[in-house]
Order: C-alpha cells, then sequence, then structure tokens
C-alpha cells in the first residue's frame, strides 16, 4: 500500500470529493486501477466453506407466526443470540415494491452526473444526502461504493427532496419496511422475555427510521477494496434489502475460530441484522455482528442494496438503558452504561469504521459490572 504523507491524502480526499461525482464518477472516467486511498489491508479471518455457510444464516418464515407464536419467538431468538443475522421471508413487504425499490436506486445512481449532483453534500442536518463515504476523511481506507441516505420518519422529508427516480417509491418502500420491524421488535421483545411493546415503543426502538440506499459499482481491482469494510450498525435494527449480486459477509462467532460466512440473496427475503443499540439494550444478550460487502468485479453489474435502520430519533434524549434482568438468560447486572442517540452516534461517527465497535466505549468494566458479593 502506498505510503502518502497525511496532508498529500487530505488534499486527494478533497479532490475526489469536490468531483460530487463519486466511485461511480471514477468508474465512468475508465479508471483502470484503485486510487490508494481505497487500497485496503487484507482481512486476517479465513472465510467459511460453501457447505458451512449454506445453513449458517437462519431463514424464518414468519406466516408461521400466526400459527405457531412460541416456535417463532423461539426461531428469531435463537438466530438473535447465537448469529445476530437471519432473513425473512413472508414478511409483508410485496415482492413487486421490492424490485422497484432496487430499480430506482440504480435509475438514480446511473443518471448523468448534473442530475445528482444537488443532491450531494455532507451535511448532516440535510434529511436527503447523496455521498460516497460518510467517514472518507475519518476511515483508515475509503470504501468501494456511493449512498444517498434518506431520513424517512419521525419527520418524513417533502416529495420535492427526494430524487426524482425515487419519489413514490421510496416513501411506499420505508413504511411497509417500518411495519415489518414493529412486528419484529415484539417477537425479539418477548424473545426477551419483555412486554411486545417493550422494544419497539418503550426503548425506541421505532422512533426513528433512516434509508441507505447504497450503489456499488463494478471495481477493477475487487482484491484491492471492499464495498464496505469490516463494521456493525449503529441501530436497534436493521432490514436489508439486497439485489442478486451477493457479496455480504458476516462474521460467524462459533468454534474453532471466527470466520467469514456470505448471507446469500433469497427470493422475496429481506436480511435482518441485530445493531448496538439492541446489543447494548439487551446486555449482551442480543449479537450485534460485523458484517462487510465485497466489491463487485469488473464484468459487474453494479451491485445495489437498501438498508433500512431503526433508531432513536437524533434529538432523542430518552436514555438507551441495559434491561437487566426480567427473563430467561438475563444478567443481574449491567454490561453497558445508559446513553442517547445523540452521543452514541457521535461516537460511532467520530471514529468511522475503523474496524473497532462502538459498544467498546460503552462497555462498564467487568469488575463494576459485577453484582457485589453476598453480605458475611
Amino acid at each position: 500500500m502506498a505510503t502518502v504523507s497525511g496532508t498529500d491524502r487530505l488534499r486527494d480526499l478533497h479532490a475526489f470529493d469536490d468531483t460530487k461525482a463519486g466511485v461511480k464518477g471514477l468508474v465512468d472516467a475508465g479508471v483502470t486501477t484503485v486510487p490508494y486511498f481505497f487500497r485496503h489491508h487484507p482481512d486476517p479471518l479465513p472465510v467459511a466453506a460453501p457447505s458451512e455457510a449454506a445453513s449458517a444464516i437462519p431463514l424464518i418464515d414468519l406466516a408461521k407466526a400466526d400459527v405457531d407464536r412460541g416456535r417463532m419467538v423461539a426461531e428469531v431468538r435463537a438466530a438473535a443470540e447465537t448469529v445476530g443475522f437471519f432473513q425473512v421471508v413472508n414478511h409483508g413487504v410485496a415482492g413487486e415494491l421490492m424490485d422497484e425499490m432496487l430499480a430506482a436506486v440504480r435509475r438514480f445512481n446511473e443518471e448523468p452526473l448534473e442530475a445528482k449532483v444537488p443532491y450531494y453534500t455532507r451535511d448532516v442536518a440535510s434529511k436527503v444526502r447523496f455521498n460516497s463515504n460518510f467517514d472518507l476523511f475519518r476511515s483508515p481506507a475509503a470504501n468501494w461504493r456511493d449512498t444517498m441516505f434518506v431520513e424517512m420518519f419521525p419527520e418524513v422529508p417533502s416529495p420535492e427532496e427526494i430524487p426524482p427516480p425515487c419519489r413514490g417509491v421510496l416513501e411506499e418502500y420505508a413504511a411497509a419496511v417500518r411495519r415489518l420491524g414493529e412486528r419484529l421488535f415484539e417477537l425479539l421483545s418477548e424473545a426477551l422475555g419483555l412486554p411486545a411493546g417493550y422494544l419497539g415503543r418503550n426503548a425506541g426502538g421505532t422512533d426513528g427510521l433512516s434509508v441507505a440506499a447504497h450503489y456499488y459499482p463494478a471495481c477493477p481491482e475487487p482484491e484491492a477494496t471492499m464495498g464496505a469494510t469490516k463494521h456493525s450498525d449503529p441501530t436497534f435494527l436493521t432490514v436489508l434489502l439486497q439485489d442478486e449480486s451477493g457479496g455480504l459477509q458476516a462474521v460467524l462467532p462459533r468454534p474453532p475460530e471466527e470466520r467469514w460466512v456470505d448471507v446469500p440473496p433469497v427470493a422475496g427475503g429481506l436480511v435482518v441484522n441485530v445493531g448496538d443499540l439492541l446489543q447494548l439494550v439487551s446486555n449482551d444478550r442480543l449479537r450485534s455482528v460485523e458484517h462487510r460487502v465485497l466489491p463487485t468485479g469488473a464484468a459487474g453489474p453494479a451491485r445495489v442494496s437498501v438498508a433500512c435502520f431503526f433508531r432513536l430519533a437524533y434529538s432523542s434524549t430518552r436514555p438507551c438503558v441495559p434491561v437487566v434482568g426480567g427473563g430467561s438468560g438475563a444478567r443481574a447486572a449491567a454490561v453497558y452504561r445508559s446513553t442517547t442517540a445523540g452521543e452514541f452516534l457521535a461516537h460511532y461517527n467520530g471514529k468511522g469504521l475503523d474496524g473497532r465497535s462502538a459498544l467498546d466505549h460503552f462497555r462498564i468494566p467487568a469488575a463494576a459490572a459485577s453484582p457485589p458479593p453476598p453480605p458475611q
């Protein structure tokens, strides 16, 4: 990897950002090598064999929830406690709507540059912002993707704020996923031995909803960079719609060692993963697992995905507090200190995707977290 002074690197990052063309602009310009600030060190974790990967990520049929609620809760609990990732089918989001959402994101990203430039911004106060790498100036290496972020709840952007290719379908899709999120939070609450409405309403899991529409252009050197480097999500829950390209991988935390496992596209399915805030609130009972996206090879086509992030409202002062006791497997003492959406996101965004878990910053030292010894 090239050695470049900090000043020169910052200059080159600004030059890239000032084009407002993103990674797609590099591809359109005909680059045949990946610029140095996109180059990543190899990840040391091995990749699971296809035979293991085939059954590693649970597939849950939500239609069974009305038939055997207890079994459905048990399936969700097992997935969220052990893997942190699962896929759902019969989830209530229409297949045609999912297809149109992906197509709309592709249309926007493949428009002429002049149509996208008005939306290119790093102003986090903007409800709609298009850019390449939210942490471009903080992360050790940039990722080979462009993203449109849209803050969809509690305040919905006006139609005029949303790029024309995505108007209508984005609002409809986000509303459908929010309804699905409410169902998932009920199942997860019950899985923790809590009232069905706890995580969604009491803890604030459905207070806010952000959409990140990702576009991963074909890459001339896919072995040199990443579509998305290893990270966990600063959310309660993430619901991901991915196209048929593949490339999403999660860390499988099974013995004898951690390894990467594919999260393959499933026809009509949506990927669900536990976020950092849900691991915090559940007091480490549920797992926020690190994941990444491998680049698409030069033959293409570009990969498209749409992530819906369930979170606290950014302006919320509601504390995010670990649940102690109250169910099988619950811990007697808090593993994390309480926080707020603003504090957690400030820490997460401030460090960027640097391979470290944001949860470490909020973890209580083991000695302090242990319950006091019994009286003598």
